[in-house]
């Protein structure tokens, strides 16, 4: 009975990613219907914006309705908004309006926010928490990335090389595939007997604010900055990449970051069951700050040859190109990690905790949309954005991690 809960819970990982990185390369073609390039560029982020703006909207009311109606339920009602608001995405495109694609971003939103309410906790809990339940996010984690991987590359491959003329029409094949990926995954959970964590779906006394846990406040505004720069830093290599590539191959060089994520949580799986969080994303920021730093000093200074293409020519690149999505290998094991040491020691409170978790991922959309502005005028010097918001993640597994509230009772 475990495995299927967990082989379901891994599905639904896949499909996060899936609603979540059609935002941003969809959003581009949007906004390149914008003719002042400026004006593209931040309204280029603004589906990505609606997306992640969900998060804090749905955040606390998805946590309030895992708590009460169970996971099954959630992820049920979730699976249902996902169809939803993918069909008003080839809406917007039958209508030629930007307002209904937000529109259907933003209910794309409350789908993957509600998913990953489900997700993250049950995985966690499956694995007894600790290493072995990051272990177990780190595996989902492999699948997620994978399809973050392909999504970006395929929607490049479809549109060609320029964004000239291109409209959210020219992807339907990706919004079809996507609302049959709803439809058939409704049925898969529907008839999978989830396995109900103890007290999920029953009335819970809560003593106190699930606040009170100092090292889940400082980790919901660590993982407000790192959906920020996971999002940000493959997004506005897109924009930095298409004035010289062209949007195909620099789509494909932004896939290459999510495969990058890919291997780092492949890797992070292996180990997550012998090194503490703590380590792992302290490595992680060091590293993922050092290569930022090194793309916006070295920027187009130097060229390697990278793919751009599913026959995988290679192609001369800016070598900020390539320490840019290396920084996929260090944002890989963030969010498993951040949400395990945030959540660590909670009990009871860890569904309402995670209601929480979820409200701050809007970080997604406003991080990018920060980033976008300077991009807009200076893009390598953009990634000073992301620096900063690793810099705090790095202070929060240093110091902001310890849970310092045992006093409190859990049970």
């Amino acid at each position: 009975m475990q495995i299927i809960t967990i082989i379901a819970m891994m599905f639904l990982y896949a499909m996060i990613a899936f609603v979540t990185n059609l935002a941003a390369p969809v959003g581009k073609i949007w906004g390149a219907s914008f003719d002042d390039p400026a004006q593209a560029e931040r309204m280029g982020m603004l589906g990505n914006l609606f997306n992640f703006l969900a998060y804090l909207i749905m955040g606390i009311p998805a946590g309030n309705f895992l708590a009460k109606y169970g996971y099954k339920r959630t992820a049920l009602t979730a699976i249902f908004l996902g169809f939803i608001g993918i069909a008003i995405q080839w809406t917007s495109g039958v209508f030629d309006s930007f307002a209904v694609y937000l529109s259907g971003a933003l209910i794309c939103g409350f789908c993957v926010c509600m998913l990953n309410t489900v997700t993250n906790p049950m995985l966690n809990l499956l694995g007894g928490g600790g290493n072995r339940g990051n272990q177990l996010n780190m595996i989902g984690g492999t699948l997620n990335s994978l399809s973050g991987t392909l999504t970006p590359m395929l929607v490049g491959a479809i549109i060609g090389q320029s964004l000239a003329g291109k409209t959210i029409a020219d992807v339907n094949i990706m919004l079809y595939m996507a609302m049959a990926v709803f439809a058939l995954l409704f049925v898969i959970i529907f008839v999978t007997p989830l396995a109900e964590p103890a007290g999920a779906g029953q009335q819970v006394t809560y003593e106190r604010s699930p606040w009170s846990f100092r090292h889940l406040t400082l980790g919901v505004i660590a993982i407000f900055f790192y959906v920020g720069v996971e999002v940000g830093v493959p997004a506005t290599l897109i924009s930095y990449l298409n004035p010289q590539v062209g949007f195909a191959a620099a789509g494909f060089v932004a896939g290459l970051y999510w495969l990058l994520m890919l291997v780092g949580r492949t890797i992070g799986s292996f180990v997550g069951g012998k090194v503490s969080s703590k380590t792992m994303v302290t490595c992680a920021s060091v590293v993922a700050i050092a290569l930022m730093v090194a793309a916006m000093l070295l920027g187009d200074k130097v060229t390697v040859n990278m793919p751009t293409g599913w026959d995988f020519a290679m192609t001369a690149m800016p070598i900020a190109a390539l320490l840019i999505i290396l920084v996929g290998l260090c944002t890989s094991v963030m969010w498993g990690c951040i949400f395990n040491l945030a959540t660590e020691g909670l009990g009871k409170y860890t569904a309402k905790a995670s209601g929480i978790f979820m409200m701050m991922v809007v970080g997604g959309g406003v991080v990018p949309q920060v980033q976008s502005i300077i991009a807009s005028h200076n893009i390598l010097i953009s990634y000073i954005v992301p620096v900063i918001g690793v810099a705090y993640i790095l202070i929060y597994a240093l110091w902001g991690s310890k849970n310092v509230n045992t006093d409190i009772k859990i049970d």
